[in-house]
């Protein structure tokens, strides 16, 4: 059984509600059918019945809640709920967002209508997390969106690393380093079932060369530890340092990780998102993501051009994440 498919299975018990915006696709739509038909979570389409039913071409919508986005008693509770918790924004100007599906979709998620929110399939990952960041909200103490990758490295025997942040946040700083590196080993927990070895990657090991960039990460490693003091965690590390048990004793022989890290925290974008694709490309791994952490509630994000399948799984894994 793949990944995706354990996703699945461990979603169907917790019955999320899981809002999709955008019922004018029809992958999102036949992915909805599956999601209900299947019993993986309970999806709510944004849409007017008829178009989403002439979507699905012929699959039964049984399970599958349709709420019209444009219903004015609705969206002036959404707009009243989104002015009272934004300075300066008149109820007017909320009214206006609001009306936007992706803004409906993420004020169902803010006001407990919904427990997580699965859009991209017509609209850019930036305005997908605008709209979550602006509705939802971010967790305590964060203060943007950051995103991980599951790679799945095929065996045998097959390995399982967690690659962050290689899709979202450009150039953290320590504190955003390290509150990235927490939200990561969380998420890795509840998607995989694994204990966390989380490993802050550099181009130094425990010291080995000094820059000011080696040194973002050294303070990075001591947030993280102050704020997950239960994690075991450790840094800086090179790469060989943090995978390579044999390595590892010889570059860093009191490292906690032993070269045995499954939660790779990149020092930037740049080295997150070239690892990602040397890794799915050159090994052969199954990239999975990129997954949004850090709001409120969950959010994720499709690719465009999303097939029905990837609906299915982003629901699924957002689905999970509500136990985080």
């Amino acid at each position: 059984m793949g990944w995706i498919e354990r996703f699945c299975e461990r979603a169907r018990p917790l019955s999320r509600r899981i809002v999709l915006p955008e019922g004018g696709d029809e992958a999102v739509v036949r992915g909805a059918a599956r999601l209900a038909g299947e019993g993986i979570a309970q999806p709510v389409l944004l849409g007017r019945r008829q178009e989403v039913a002439a979507l699905a071409g012929g699959e039964s919508l049984d399970g599958v809640e349709i709420v019209d986005p444009t219903d004015p008693e609705v969206l002036a509770a959404f707009a009243t709920a989104y002015a009272s918790r934004r300075d300066g924004v008149s109820h007017g100007m909320a009214l206006r967002l609001v009306r936007r599906p992706l803004f409906f979709g993420a004020m169902m998620v803010a006001e407990d209508q919904a427990d997580a929110m699965v859009a991209g399939a017509n609209h850019s990952t930036t305005r997908v997390i605008v709209a979550a960041s602006l509705a939802v909200g971010f967790a305590e103490g964060v203060s943007r969106a950051s995103s991980f990758f599951v790679m799945v490295l095929p065996g045998p025997p097959e390995r399982v690393l967690v690659y962050a942040d290689a899709a979202v946040v450009v150039e953290p700083d320590a504190e955003e380093l390290a509150r990235i590196a927490v939200l990561t080993a969380r998420n890795a927990t509840a998607l995989l079932e694994i204990e966390p070895h989380v490993a802050f990657l550099s181009y130094s090991s425990h010291g080995s060369a000094s820059h000011e960039r080696v040194d973002k990460v050294r303070a990075a490693v001591e947030g993280a530890r102050q704020l997950a003091p239960d994690l075991a965690i450790d840094g800086e590390l090179q790469a060989d340092a943090a995978l390579s048990p044999r390595v590892a004793a010889k570059k860093c022989p009191d490292s906690p990780l032993a070269g045995n890290a499954n939660v790779l925290v990149f020092p930037d974008l740049d080295a997150g998102n070239i690892a990602y694709k040397l890794t799915q490309y050159l090994a052969g791994a199954q990239a999975i993501g990129p997954i949004l952490q850090g709001l409120r509630k969950p959010v994720n994000d499709l690719s465009r051009g999303a097939s029905a399948d990837d609906v299915v799984g982003v629901c699924a894994i957002a689905a999970l994440q509500t136990i985080v």
